[in-house]
């Protein structure tokens, strides 16, 4: 049982980082849009951000890269912190989204950090 649990949790996470790596891609004026304006190069930011995400998903799924995609995608959520906290701190700059939604990214952001963490184990 335990087993199954990880896999299927192994396989959820590469489904959700590929598919959130995709919509880099197919929404990418939308990513620009919240990128905080101390970055310069917004459009080739969220480009990186959305192949580093889809290698990160197919990283996980051979166990010779396994550790090292789940380092990885830790990494890249840290350092999504400031684009969180900045639309938390700027809520006047995103109407659209309700301001619990702005503040719910950022706790999201640990869940989803231990979530790869789970999947830094070698032994794995």
């Amino acid at each position: 049982m335990r087993r199954s649990v990880y896999r299927v949790g192994l396989g959820l996470q590469a489904i959700f980082y590929v598919a959130a790596g995709v919509n880099h891609f197919w929404r990418t004026g939308m990513y620009a849009a919240i990128m905080p304006p101390h970055y310069s190069h917004p459009v080739a930011l969220v480009q990186i951000s959305g192949a580093a995400e889809i290698l990160g998903g197919l990283g996980l799924l051979p166990r010779q890269t396994r550790w090292l995609a789940a380092c990885g995608i830790i990494a890249m959520l840290v350092l999504y912190f400031d684009v969180h906290v900045f639309m938390a701190m700027h809520p006047e700059r995103f109407a659209a989204i309700p301001a619990w939604l702005l503040y719910g990214r950022i706790p999201l952001q640990f869940l989803l950090i231990a979530w790869a963490a789970v999947y830094t184990k070698r032994d794995s």
